[in-house]
């Protein structure tokens, strides 16, 4: 299965919005109610305890009764992940600075759908259309607004077959800050640093308090940094039988002083478009422990002479004492993830 997002035309954000101000209606009620039942009673009401007290608030608020099924299995949900009592509560008024973004949850039977529209209980929302719906089965779905007021649909589909890879290479990916991504056969996506380079308009716009414009730089930002890595992704994918990429923990780099950099490369973005473009594909997908690949020499596996630690940063290239081999240092580090994943290919394969 995959989901596809269609953007709806703007003509029918009123509707949403209205539709979207009942969801909230209906999710605060429901966190209320939950957290007096757990004050009066000392335990949690389930989904289907919960369905006795909201009959008829579809017809009520113009909610489908699986929109109002699926508001109330969310927040049962949220309400275990995070363990609280009672969760935030969903603020509609455009005014305010909590105000929670649009959001319409619903089942395959609450929509009809074609060919450039959506149909939700009355109201029929056409969209631009760059799938082609009808040639899918939807399993289930939402309507979201994003921070900018544009509403989409998002479709969970059963995925269309797609013609098997032919490509018999593999492919080895250590990701960095100066080139975005570097792969073992020498070819290099330099990191393009987006952020960077709106940042001055960005500062401009924040200190002008144009809350619009902050908004639209911001989605300008993450729209080029995503045509990129879909690009890059989807040409690894159609060239290579098996892609390894090195396991870089990006979540506690953005800890520390490189956050920007690090937030601005997307590595975990980009390893997610490869993994759901590999597994709809056929392509080998695997993350390695990349500890220690830019140290160890790619040919004889020596780290004598190979730069080390912080001091280490700055030398890009070097050259093994041992074997006398010279080395881009990320060239060399792509090279060894692609020789762990090859152990782990090699580690799975059956003896008959």
């Amino acid at each position: 299965m995959k989901t596809l997002k269609l953007r709806i035309k703007d003509k029918h954000c009123k509707a949403l919005n209205q539709l979207a101000s009942e969801v909230n209606f209906v999710w605060n009620y429901v966190n209320d109610l939950c957290f007096k039942h757990l004050k009066r009673k000392g335990e949690f009401l389930s989904a289907y305890d919960i369905a006795k007290y909201t009959k008829g608030t579809s017809k009520e608020c113009g909610l489908h009764s699986q929109t109002i099924q699926a508001i109330t299995e969310e927040l049962v949900t949220r309400r275990k992940q995070f363990r609280k009592a009672k969760l935030r509560w969903r603020v509609s008024n455009k005014r305010s600075a909590r105000r929670s973004l649009g959001w319409i949850p619903f089942k395959k039977v609450a929509v009809k759908y074609a060919d450039g529209y959506v149909q939700y209980g009355k109201h029929q929302f056409k969209l631009w259309d760059s799938y082609g719906l009808s040639k899918y089965s939807v399993k289930t779905g939402l309507f979201a607004e994003d921070s900018r007021g544009h509403w989409y649909v998002c479709l969970v589909v059963d995925s269309v077959k797609v013609e098997q890879t032919n490509a018999k290479t593999s492919i080895g990916i250590d990701l960095g800050l100066k080139d975005l991504a570097t792969c073992s056969n020498g070819v290099k996506l330099k990191a393009p640093k987006i952020y960077r380079q709106y940042e001055q308009k960005l500062g401009i716009a924040q200190r002008a308090r144009n809350k619009k414009r902050v908004k639209a730089i911001h989605a300008k930002i993450k729209n080029i940094r995503q045509n990129m890595l879909h690009q890059f992704s989807r040409k690894l994918v159609n060239e290579h039988a098996a892609i390894f990429v090195g396991n870089v923990n990006a979540e506690a780099l953005a800890q520390t002083k490189l956050a920007k950099s690090v937030l601005d490369a997307s590595w975990t973005t980009f390893r997610s478009m490869l993994k759901y473009k590999c597994e709809n594909a056929g392509v080998w997908y695997e993350e390695v422990n990349e500890a220690y690949t830019t140290q160890t020499c790619s040919c004889c596996g020596s780290r004598c002479s190979s730069p080390k630690g912080r001091a280490g940063l700055g030398i890009r290239e070097w050259q093994c004492h041992e074997c006398g081999s010279s080395w881009d240092r990320d060239i060399n580090s792509a090279l060894n993830i692609l020789a762990l994943g090859y152990e782990r290919l090699a580690g799975g394969i059956p003896v008959f």
